[in-house]
C-alpha cells in the first residue's frame, strides 16, 4: 500500500526545485522520498540544522579585518596555500565541468 504526501510551497519555490531536481537526474517526488529515506536511516534529519549565532554578513572591524589578513600571510609564509588555477581545474574534473 502507498500513501500520499501532499505539500503546498510557494510557485517559485516548486519551479525551481523541479529544475534543479531535473538537473539532477531526478524528479522532486524521488528526491522527498529520498530526503524521508535518509532521515530514517540517521534517525533525524539528515543534516545539520542550527541556529546562526553571529550574523555571517555583519561588518569586520579594522583589527578582526588586519588580523584575518595576519594570519593568512602566516599560512601562505607556511606554504598553506593553493592556486586559484589549481582549484579550478580540481572543481572541473570532480564536476565535469
Amino acid at each position: 500500500m502507498a500513501s500520499t504526501i501532499q505539500v503546498r510551497v510557494d510557485d517559485d519555490l516548486k519551479v525551481k526545485s523541479d529544475e534543479l531536481f531535473k538537473d539532477l537526474g531526478t524528479d522532486t517526488t524521488t528526491a522527498i522520498r529520498i530526503f524521508l529515506t535518509q532521515a530514517l536511516a540517521v534517525n533525524g534529519f539528515p543534516f545539520e540544522i542550527k541556529r546562526v549565532s553571529v550574523k555571517p554578513y555583519e561588518a569586520l572591524s579594522e583589527t578582526e579585518i588586519l588580523d584575518k589578513l595576519e594570519k593568512s600571510r602566516e599560512q601562505a609564509a607556511q606554504g598553506m596555500y593553493r592556486d586559484a588555477t589549481d582549484i579550478s581545474r580540481d572543481m572541473r574534473e570532480k564536476y565535469g565541468l
